[in-house]
């Protein structure tokens, strides 16, 4: 019944998202478990995981919309053709926020599924620190500048506290004294999430399907028990779900450009106020940008030239996608330079880039590259993160890499530069992205962990050809 009333709301993205925050899947994958059925608890889990992403995306990849896609997609799962699907071991992650209501208890349960060559390893483990603590306790320890909503996915939790904050890029995080203690909550995730299946794990690569504020964890920077980072063994991707990744993979070869590029950076933002703040020009932004279309000898739009009507008029035939500006603490949504310069004070509906946008931008990216500040954040819900970089996936780019913390100008520049030197040179965008952050780590001036671990690559591993 729950999903004949979701299909009547057909495209109406924002409805769906909200409806399956009111129909949970939890109780059932927590009934399932306990009958010793992990498979079919997997397929439950998966059956709520980002559907109404899944439904856009489908209505991109499958050739017309059909609004019952979703469902049918996630019904035919089976664990022979994830494996057909999937080129790396992929680790699919749920919890149990258990039975107890009472805000002081913690009674939580992290699942984990790892999937391979056909096969499934199911563990549970016990959590016995709230996770959301757990996490702000890992950006404290990074010195990651970090605000958003709260982490809560059930239907009869508090509602989410309103924040409409924009944080500085450019601004250097503050860092606490254990910025380079290898121990505490980096170690922890660790021994909670990957250890219990590393010695499972065959390959140099790991997909992690999230559920919830699982998507805000920097797996790069977790530290295993040899004090190593898991980024010095593993390339790290993400994906909304597994429907997503055999999306991508089944999507009609020509669907992507495999030319063009767009490059904005340094937006033209003196007029621009949030909440009566005015905010400061990004500089290093520009230079990053200019950087890039050195490489690829294409020609940026900066300044009072990156306005949201030139943005939106060039983004849907290009195969790669950079932008580097402010982004917004709530969503990570990016602040463009105005459509009307000569406006004392524009609106915002003239330079800020929103997630409804992009979703009716209708892009055929390979790859969007996200260089704004928390780009990949944004409230947490049924459905998963809704932020930007969703919206971008949704739009129907095959990969969006984005940033989980306010970043520095000239750090991330250095970043970029060894990414694209890699990417130009043929290598995958999470090869590319690994190199990136080896680069950076092995340096001494940015070496920090705050410097190369909040990029993160959601979707498919794409290469590009610049050549073309």
């Amino acid at each position: 019944m729950a999903e004949e009333m979701r299909v009547l709301l057909q495209e109406k993205d924002e409805w769906k998202i909200s409806f399956r925050n009111k129909h949970d899947f939890r109780g059932l994958v927590a009934l399932q478990l306990q009958q010793g059925k992990t498979i079919e608890a997997l397929f439950t889990a998966e059956a709520g995981r980002a559907q109404a992403l899944v439904d856009l995306m489908e209505s991109h990849y499958g050739g017309k919309k059909s609004f019952q896609s979703s469902s049918k997609l996630q019904m035919e799962l089976t664990l022979s053709n994830i494996s057909s699907h999937i080129s790396s071991p992929t680790l699919f992650l749920d919890r149990d926020r258990g039975r107890d209501r009472d805000r002081d208890a913690c009674d939580e349960a992290v699942y984990l599924w790892l999937l391979l060559k056909g096969q499934c390893q199911f563990v549970r483990k016990e959590i016995s620190v709230e996770l959301k603590k757990l996490i702000d306790q890992t950006y404290n320890q990074i010195g990651g500048k970090r605000r958003g909503r709260s982490d809560n996915r059930s239907p009869d939790g508090p509602e989410d506290e309103e924040i409409d904050d924009l944080s500085d890029r450019g601004t250097e995080a503050s860092a606490s004294s254990s910025q380079q203690d290898k121990g505490g909550a980096l170690k922890t995730l660790y021994e909670l999430l990957i250890a219990p299946i590393s010695h499972l794990i065959k390959g140099d690569e790991l997909i992690i399907v999230p559920d919830g504020s699982f998507f805000h964890i920097p797996y790069a920077a977790l530290v295993d028990q040899y004090s190593k980072y898991l980024s010095e063994t593993l390339r790290i991707r993400l994906a909304p779900s597994l429907t997503s990744l055999r999306l991508l993979a089944e999507c009609p070869e020509g669907r992507h450009s495999t030319s063009g590029a767009l490059l904005v950076g340094n937006p033209w933002v003196e007029t621009v106020r949030i909440n009566r703040r005015k905010l400061p020009q990004l500089p290093g932004a520009e230079k990053e940008v200019k950087m890039i279309g050195q490489i690829l000898n294409i020609v940026p739009l900066t300044g009072k030239n990156a306005t949201k009507e030139q943005v939106l008029s060039r983004l849907n035939p290009v195969s790669l996608i950079h932008i580097a500006a402010h982004g917004r603490t709530e969503n990570g949504e990016i602040i463009l330079s105005p459509n009307r310069a000569s406006v004392d004070r524009p609106k915002q509906e003239d330079f800020l880039l929103t997630m409804t946008d992009v979703l009716a931008a209708k892009l055929h990216a390979k790859l969007v590259v996200l260089s704004c500040c928390h780009s990949g954040q944004g409230p947490i819900k049924a459905e998963g993160v809704v932020g930007i970089a969703r919206a971008f996936l949704g739009a129907g780019a095959r990969s969006v890499i984005a940033t989980l913390w306010a970043i520095d100008d000239e750090a991330t520049l250095e970043f970029m530069r060894h990414f694209y030197e890699h990417l130009v040179a043929g290598q995958s965008a999470s090869k590319s992205l690994h190199q990136a952050m080896k680069c950076i780590r092995e340096s001494g001036e940015y070496k920090a962990v705050k410097h190369w671990a909040p990029f993160v690559l959601i979707g498919d591993d794409v290469t590009l050809n610049f050549s073309q």
